[in-house]
């Protein structure tokens, strides 16, 4: 476990360096950023969107901003969560164009629903279908935390909330989690 730790620590003093080195102008640095940061930063924007469609475009505007942003970036220790909230930020725009066009879209034609893939195996199902039912800003949290490996504070910098919220919505994503995949009763809070 120790060396894992390590490990990781290890990355993130890379990280920092390289968000330093990239801010001084060092392109090599800001190309090991990218090749770094881009596939999480993708990762998140498809998480949000619940789709890997417009990760992409999206990816490409937050990189964008990134490089436009970083120097003002004060702690480079924080450099992965700050492209993260970078790329949150991108898909909220994403979201409010994509809502928009949804309500011209209603006016004009029904609804057409989207088939659903079959799954091999049940039990990753329950799990997806667990997971998918937890509110937006539960799977985010729940993804950066696990997925991602951020710490508390990372995960709360990177979706711009308090790092008590992120315990709060971590504590209640376990519950809901548990009382699904345990058949209970899945309590709104």
């Amino acid at each position: 476990m120790n060396g894992v730790k390590n490990d990781r620590a290890k990355q993130r003093a890379l990280i920092a360096y390289w968000a330093a080195s990239a801010r001084a102008g060092d392109r090599q640095a800001l190309s090991q950023l990218a090749h770094l940061l881009l596939p999480v930063m993708h990762r998140h924007a498809a998480r949000l969107l619940g789709s890997a469609q417009d990760a992409p475009d999206i990816v490409q505007s937050a990189w964008i901003e990134f490089q436009r942003s970083l120097p003002a970036l004060r702690d480079d220790f924080a450099v992965q969560a700050f492209a993260l909230r970078i790329t949150g930020r991108q898909v909220g725009r994403r979201i409010a164009v994509l809502q928009r066009d949804r309500h011209i879209a209603d006016a004009w034609q029904p609804e057409e629903q989207e088939a659903g893939q079959a799954e091999a195996n049940a039990d990753a199902m329950t799990v997806r279908a667990a997971i998918a039912a937890l509110p937006p800003s539960h799977r985010a949290t729940l993804a950066l935390f696990y997925l991602e490996d951020l710490t508390v504070t990372e995960v709360a910098a990177a979706l711009d909330v308090p790092v008590g919220t992120v315990k709060t919505r971590l504590m209640h994503a376990r519950g809901k989690l548990k009382a699904t995949l345990e058949g209970g009763e899945n309590v709104e809070t």
